[in-house]
């Protein structure tokens, strides 16, 4: 008889609900789209009860499907999901959210991140990995709410991410039994030790974050409790069934990629794009102040990564279809934009796009998106062509500070949706003159949560040994001499008009928003 397992993702763009068989494979499936609202300029907000709502709709749906097809719902096993690692809201003494949602495409705590920045800490850095505060992490947006959520102090219980916010409520815990997994707590940035997995009392009293207000660290197969009977009818699932302590989507995105060891690469080409690199631990040279890279811990036990992102990566190629081109029900169009994309030459005919949609970063932080260069002759295919192009000479910055480390980037492996566009891979291969691949079981973080899930009750004995077995290539992307020169010219002349001479346009165009 079949063993079930349940999964889900709570991303930025969606909320996905799938179940897998004991062999990991997909049986039934579920996808909603998440809502993401901008009350100010640089201000981005979600509705953590959203993702509470979307996932038992997901759940509802799935449990449909599979007594359609004859399967039976009470096999499943486990619950286990994953969410963004750089998000967080506030929660009351019942567990119940009490301030928006808010996650690494906000911008609002920039001048309290210089603030912090201007103490020149070096515990930050040491315990971390994480030398200096970042507009992305929660522990800024936790000194937000704190000092901006009237009456937060006096009824706000605990921080929480939003797999835990979703996983919580599936048990039907309060506030006091919140938790975090040790992965997702380093999505933090600031405020733990890294390396022992527990909240760093020092930091936190600098930071002016009550260290009763974190979430307990469980590890991402621990069982925090099981299936409430409400949930259970919402969603026709039986009660009783074990929920797992979750994990970060960035952390199960690269285990789906089949990197768990020390020097392997990976693109997360969803709607932050990131770029990580696994490691044994800290590397001086990549925390160092001024490097922009983001140090993590893995959700497997002594496994970290280095990344470096764009936040509106994936999130400029959704504006372009949805605002752009007004195809925003479909999501299919992708395929006819890489279609028309292919014919324009490397290069996008000198048309640059700047990717920039929700503020600048780095040493460019008055940076804003727009296209540049543009001629009578430019089309939606070269805009589009531009786009993609953008991420890679972002990427690109990226790659040769990791090179500059000794880290071996002579093969990089491609998730997430933007794997699916042949033509990026490929652009990917020219402009950081890697060996691209892609990936089989696209399914990425939901599959390997629901490999958690089987550990977590005991149908898998190594989880390490299972993951790897399940990775199988599925494209190879060798790079173009021709084309990787071409886009080192073309990275330098860009990176010099960007961070040198537009510095000046970029002041004068803040002013006139």
């Amino acid at each position: 008889m079949s063993q079930y397992y349940l999964g889900f993702d709570a991303g930025t763009q969606s909320v996905k609900v799938a179940v897998y068989d004991e062999n990991m494979n997909c049986i039934v499936s579920s996808s909603a789209p998440t809502t993401l609202t901008y009350p100010e300029p640089g201000w981005v907000s979600m509705d953590v009860d959203e993702y509470l709502a979307l996932t038992i709709k997901g759940m509802k749906e799935c449990a449909s499907l599979m007594k359609e097809k004859g399967l039976d719902v009470t096999k499943i096993k486990s619950i286990m999901g994953d969410g963004i690692i750089c998000g967080i809201c506030g929660v009351d003494k019942d567990g119940n959210a009490i301030t928006p949602y808010i996650n690494y495409l906000d911008s609002r705590t920039k001048d309290d991140v210089d603030l912090v920045n201007s103490w020149d800490l070096d515990i930050f850095g040491k315990e971390t990995g994480n030398p200096e505060a970042n507009c992305m992490f929660p522990a800024m947006f936790a000194r937000w709410f704190l000092k901006n959520i009237e009456g937060f102090k006096e009824n706000g219980a605990k921080f929480i991410h939003d797999a835990p916010y979703v996983l919580a409520h599936l048990a039907g815990l309060s506030a006091k039994d919140m938790f975090i997994d040790w992965g997702t707590m380093s999505g933090w940035g600031l405020g733990y030790k890294v390396e022992e997995k527990c909240w760093s009392k020092e930091q936190l009293d600098l930071l002016g974050i009550p260290e009763e207000m974190m979430p307990r660290i469980v590890k991402p197969w621990d069982i925090i409790g099981h299936l409430t009977e409400e949930i259970a009818q919402e969603t026709g699932l039986p009660a009783g069934i074990p929920i797992c302590g979750g994990a970060g989507d960035t952390m199960q995105s690269m285990i789906g990629s089949g990197n768990m060891k020390p020097g392997q690469a990976v693109d997360v080409a969803g709607t932050c794009s990131m770029f990580c690199v696994s490691t044994k631990g800290i590397i001086p040279e990549l925390s160092k102040k001024g490097a922009g890279l983001v140090f993590n811990s893995g959700s497997l036990p002594d496994t970290y990564f280095y990344w470096g992102y764009i936040r509106t990566g994936g999130l400029a190629l959704r504006w372009f279809k949805d605002n752009i081109c007004k195809k925003a029900e479909d999501d299919n169009y992708y395929r006819v934009l890489e279609e028309d994309a292919r014919k324009v030459p490397a290069g996008s005919d000198g048309v640059l796009f700047l990717p920039y949609l929700t503020g600048g970063i780095n040493d460019i932080p008055d940076a804003v998106g727009c296209f540049l260069n543009m001629t009578m002759d430019t089309d939606q295919a070269t805009l589009w062509h531009a786009v993609l192009e953008a991420i890679g000479y972002d990427y690109m910055e990226i790659t040769d500070l990791y090179r500059s480390a000794g880290i071996d980037l002579s093969r990089i492996t491609i998730t997430e949706g933007g794997s699916r566009d042949n033509m990026w891979n490929q652009m990917k291969a020219d402009m950081l003159d890697s060996r691209t691949v892609t990936l089989e079981n696209a399914a990425g973080a939901v599959m390997t949560n629901c490999m958690f899930g089987a550990y977590a009750v005991g149908d898998v004995d190594n989880i390490t040994e299972a993951l790897s077995g399940n990775i199988h290539l599925k494209n190879v992307f060798e790079p173009s001499r021709e084309n990787v020169e071409f886009y080192r010219k073309q990275y330098e002349k860009k990176t010099h008009l960007v961070k040198n001479t537009m510095k000046e346009a970029f002041e004068i165009l803040k002013e006139l928003r």
